[in-house]
């Protein structure tokens, strides 16, 4: 067809390393939901990574003269190129005039009724990586749930899940939810929205009970043991797989003093404070695209670079605390380490008062062993790809 121009060959292999076929995103197998659209108002939750070949998901809808009335764009904008958090105002896509609705315009509701009635469909096609803290997912929630309570349908293109090989994680104590922790599901959850829309609906998730009426189109060669590798940097602060492979581990410092590495090469990749004492590494936060304010701007930091870990010893550990537990042991700072941002993240209570009592970071991951396996048979119904 016209419209498609795989000029970006993505290329799978399983964690093994062994060659595997193309994966076929969602988006692309537009026979599949062509047809759908017809005659509808459409509106689209995306940002930059909505790409169907080398061309995004709203111009194929218009050059094939589908209406599209609107786009929801999630953290960090359409473009995907604002602050982690930062407020994102309603506007308009200037090479479309489609009116752009943000989700992140300060208030992390849901759309208005004034939104929700401009459309009849609204299609889903946004890269998520897999986290309960990553926020991506949270909004598709908010969005089924608006989609339920005003009688409109979703469509799911699917997309693969980078960090889909794998559980981990406590599963989040609801009195912890957040814009960063909005279901009841471990950190690393593994599953790719699709899956994740069709659990919302068999758990009966969303407020009230409610049910949206979703479809979804999922993706072709794929299974949960695909070692999928981005091809777009999903937000400014994940520039690469490393830092998608490291984040399970290295978010934990968002409500510590200690950087994370916003602001430098290396985001999400390295962690330091300026008072952290023995280490041969040192690296300096500068306000940059995408971190315009990041914490310890400018100050010389004295701490870990945990870029150079291969792949393989970072998917071998899963999520790691024992990065947030030697920070917090170099720096005594006791009751000031940690902000109560960190049960949000870790979801449940006992995280910090095991790190607090001395445990050591495999002690801690027991804790939570029971989680993984209840969440890997209650996910079961719901997974359209082969574990």
């Amino acid at each position: 067809m016209k419209h498609l121009f795989l000029s970006v060959m993505l290329l799978c292999c399983t964690l093994l390393g062994t060659a595997q076929q193309r994966v076929i995103m969602g988006d692309e197998q537009t026979s599949e939901y062509f047809p759908l659209l017809k005659g509808k108002r459409i509106a689209i939750f995306s940002n930059h990574t909505g790409m169907v070949g080398d061309k995004h998901l709203l111009d194929v809808l218009l050059e094939n003269d589908f209406n599209v009335v609107a786009i929801f764009s999630p953290e960090h904008g359409f473009r995907g190129n604002a602050d982690a958090g930062e407020h994102v105002a309603s506007s308009v896509d200037e090479k479309t005039g489609v009116p752009i609705l943000s989700l992140y315009d300060g208030k992390l509701g849901k759309p208005s009724a004034a939104s929700m009635n401009k459309f009849d469909l609204l299609i889903v096609d946004i890269q998520d990586v897999g986290l309960r803290f990553y926020t991506y997912y949270a909004s598709m929630c908010r969005l089924m749930d608006a989609c339920a309570e005003y009688g409109k349908k979703m469509l799911i293109l699917d997309r693969p899940n980078p960090n889909g090989h794998y559980v981990d994680g406590p599963i989040l104590d609801m009195k912890h939810k957040s814009g960063v922790g909005w279901l009841p599901i471990p950190v690393v959850h593994g599953m790719t929205l699709g899956e994740l829309a069709l659990m919302v609906n068999g758990e009966k998730w969303l407020p009230e009970g409610r049910q949206c009426e979703v479809t979804v189109i999922p993706c072709k060669n794929y299974t949960h043991q695909t070692l999928y590798r981005l091809p777009i940097p999903p937000s400014p602060n994940l520039p690469n797989m490393k830092s998608v492979y490291l984040y399970p581990s290295i978010c934990y410092f968002e409500a510590t003093p200690v950087s994370l590495g916003r602001g430098t090469d290396l985001p999400f990749q390295v962690y330091g404070h300026p008072n952290m004492t023995g280490y041969d590494y040192s690296f300096t936060p500068r306000s940059v695209p995408g971190a315009k304010n990041p914490p310890q701007l400018n100050r010389l930091c004295h701490g870990v670079n945990l870029s150079t870990l291969s792949d393989e010893e970072i998917w071998k550990k899963g999520i790691d605390l024992s990065y947030v537990i030697d920070a917090y042991n170099n720096l005594h700072m006791d009751d000031y380490f940690f902000r109560p941002f960190f049960e949000k993240l870790i979801g449940v209570d006992y995280v910090r008062k095991m790190i607090e009592a001395g445990k050591s970071a495999d002690e801690i991951k027991a804790m939570w062993q029971d989680d993984v396996k209840k969440f890997k048979e209650q996910r079961k119904p719901y997974l359209l790809y082969a574990e």
